[in-house]
């Protein structure tokens, strides 16, 4: 007896083709933020900021949405969240090796293979900056010079 190829239904494989697309941008998207934001940090500091973004994308589904939006790139690209976007964020290419790292980065949380360092936080800033909504509060997480918080609504 000979093998036979299984065709996918097209309904399926048009919802596959759908999905691989938005994964796809929504891995390019967080890469892109991890590199605006946190390129001169240690790996560990751009994990805990890919965590990040995961918890606010996971909160806003558990909440039916959220100010920061409700996927990854929504998030990534809402204005005053993440270094600016623009110039250098679209023109960086994987032959730049924090970037290669950011993608790899972003791979592992998109698909939810990458573990949260920051115990579910979802605001962060740079030591030495002292945002309005930080008083008061104390750091969960603490990773190169940027601190994380998991009591911010």
């Amino acid at each position: 007896m000979s093998a036979r190829a299984l065709r996918p239904e097209p309904a399926i494989a048009a919802v596959n083709a759908v999905q691989d697309n938005h994964r796809s941008e929504a891995v390019d998207t967080l890469a892109r933020a991890l590199w605006g934001a946190a390129r001169g940090e240690p790996v560990r500091a751009m994990e805990a900021l890919a965590a990040l973004v995961m918890n606010r994308v996971r909160r806003a589904r558990e909440r039916g949405g959220w100010w920061w939006g409700g996927d990854v790139v929504a998030v990534c690209r809402k204005p005053g969240q993440f270094a600016g976007w623009g110039g250098s964020h679209e023109a960086v290419t994987s032959d730049d090796p924090a970037f290669a790292a950011c993608r790899r980065i972003a791979r592992r949380a998109v698909a939810g293979q990458l573990a949260d360092p920051t115990f579910g936080a979802t605001h962060v800033h740079r030591a030495g900056e002292s945002p309005d909504w930080a008083h008061g509060r104390s750091a969960c997480a603490e990773f190169g010079a940027l601190l994380f918080y998991n009591d911010v609504e």
